[in-house]
């Protein structure tokens, strides 16, 4: 295939893809209204959606931006790897802190703290000053660490323990946030885009545009979600310690934590390699990421439309991690030196088929997450489950820094490690549906030592 098909693909692909997740939605909400009809509910979830939405905004108005910010100051490639793996590195030493620290002084605090924490990560990239972006960097690092845990655990607790809804429309909120998700980060791009390249702010607009809706998110946290906590009788020391030693010694948690891993930092490498894979077809940027958002959202729906149709949750998250393998198996092939040119419009096919299996995912995960992790430690373990992501985040990023010289052959031997570490999640989601949930009598005796451990 020629260079100018890769373009002609993608933008004679935009619209159907547009017009199936409008449908794909439509159904998938007629699911949801199927299932739920209870006003109250839907103010509860609008209490959640307003505030988080908007930290997801803010996040995605900066994502797209962060390399190119780095290279408008004039940084190497060498210099900017290093950045990004300090913000993965923090998000590894300090994220398996905010999860105890939340679950004991308080999870709305702990996402107000957020707010502010991501709003100074946004000031520092004002400055060109190395030393500067690297505390930028940490500063992200715990931040995100935040985000994708403490939210869902405020959010899980007032669903289960204040509201005593059914466990079951956890996953209608967190299907909705996903197909939501996409939609802001097509508005993000676009916002980020006129800021930063038509109107000429340059690259730093989109962080400072991020600010304001993060001090309005916590404002509206303050002042419409009540506190709730997970383990406070534990010093903050061992609800760390406890935290790891819960995933340890319950297998259901373990291999539901391993999936996470495995997924997440597979979907975090894919982030780094669309780019360079498809830059021989001269994509348009724009609208390839945002083709990208909407087969998220098309994802998305598929989870609601199954889910109405009584597949299980496990089931979905096997076709997710079997998706994503033969997604990355594709690519393993059409990303060799020999072939890379003639198929990269494949590339491109199985990139938007992968971004399905992750619209899909990311509801599917919140569900099982709410009925495997205990509410005491679950901002605590959930960032447990980020530290062996992040840590093999770290190691593709230097993997692919050091083999830079190699071409494509380096992001061949990439795609089939994750295609691989794929299919290897599938084997562990087995054996995640066939462990048993604890009976209430161990789940009780666990409970007493654990507190008779902290009260010693």
């Amino acid at each position: 295939m020629s260079f100018i098909d890769l373009t002609t693909l993608i933008e004679a692909a935009f619209i159907p893809l547009s017009v199936a997740a409008y449908f794909l939605y439509v159904s998938g909400q007629k699911a949801v209204t199927d299932l739920v009809q209870n006003k109250e509910f839907i103010t509860f979830q609008n209490v959640y959606f307003l505030p988080y939405f908007m930290a997801l905004f803010s996040d995605w108005l900066q994502g797209p931006y962060v390399y190119k910010l780095y290279s408008y100051y004039g940084f190497p490639q060498e210099q900017i790897a290093v950045l990004y793996v300090v913000g993965f590195a923090s998000s590894v030493i300090f994220g398996t802190t905010t999860g105890p620290i939340a679950d004991k002084f308080g999870r709305k605090k702990m996402v107000v703290i957020f707010c502010l924490l991501y709003s100074l990560c946004c000031l520092t990239k004002l400055s060109p000053n190395f030393f500067i972006l690297l505390v930028g960097r940490i500063l992200g690092g715990i931040s995100t660490s935040i985000l994708f845990s403490v939210f869902e655990s405020w959010y899980i607790h007032e669903h289960t323990i204040t509201w005593k809804y059914p466990l079951d429309w956890v996953s209608l909120t967190f299907s909705k946030a996903t197909f939501f998700n996409g939609l802001l980060a097509i508005f993000a791009g676009i916002i980020a885009q006129v800021s930063s390249d038509w109107i000429g702010f340059g690259p730093v607009s989109p962080f400072i545009i991020a600010m304001p809706f993060l001090l309005v998110a916590s404002a509206i946290i303050l002042n419409n979600w009540p506190e709730n906590y997970g383990e406070r009788d534990l010093k903050w020391s061992g609800s760390c310690i406890e935290g790891l030693k819960t995933i340890m010694n319950n297998k259901k948690i373990l291999a539901l934590g391993l999936v996470q891993s495995l997924f997440e930092s597979n979907m975090y490498i894919f982030v780094f390699l669309w780019t360079p894979v498809l830059e021989p077809g001269l994509p348009p940027i724009g609208l390839t990421f945002s083709s990208f958002m909407i087969a998220i959202m098309i994802g998305s729906s598929v989870y609601s439309i199954l889910l109405k149709n009584g597949m299980k949750p496990d089931v979905i998250l096997r076709y997710c991690l079997s998706t994503m393998g033969v997604s990355m198996l594709v690519c393993a092939v059409t990303s060799s030196p020999e072939f890379h040119k003639e198929l990269v419009s494949v590339s491109y096919i199985s990139f938007l088929l992968l971004e399905v299996s992750v619209g899909m995912y990311f509801p599917c995960i919140g569900r099982l997450r709410g009925e495997t992790i205990p509410d005491s430690l679950r901002a605590n373990i959930m960032n447990w489950f980020r530290v062996p992501m992040n840590i093999i985040t770290c190691g593709a990023l230097l993997g692919m820094h050091t083999t830079h010289g190699q071409g494509s052959r380096a992001n061949q031997v990439i795609f089939l490690l994750c295609a691989l570490s794929s299919f290897l999640g599938y084997l562990i989601s087995v054996s995640f549906s066939k462990i048993p949930k604890p009976s209430s009598s161990e789940e009780n005796f666990l409970k007493t030592e654990k507190h008779e451990v902290s009260h010693a």
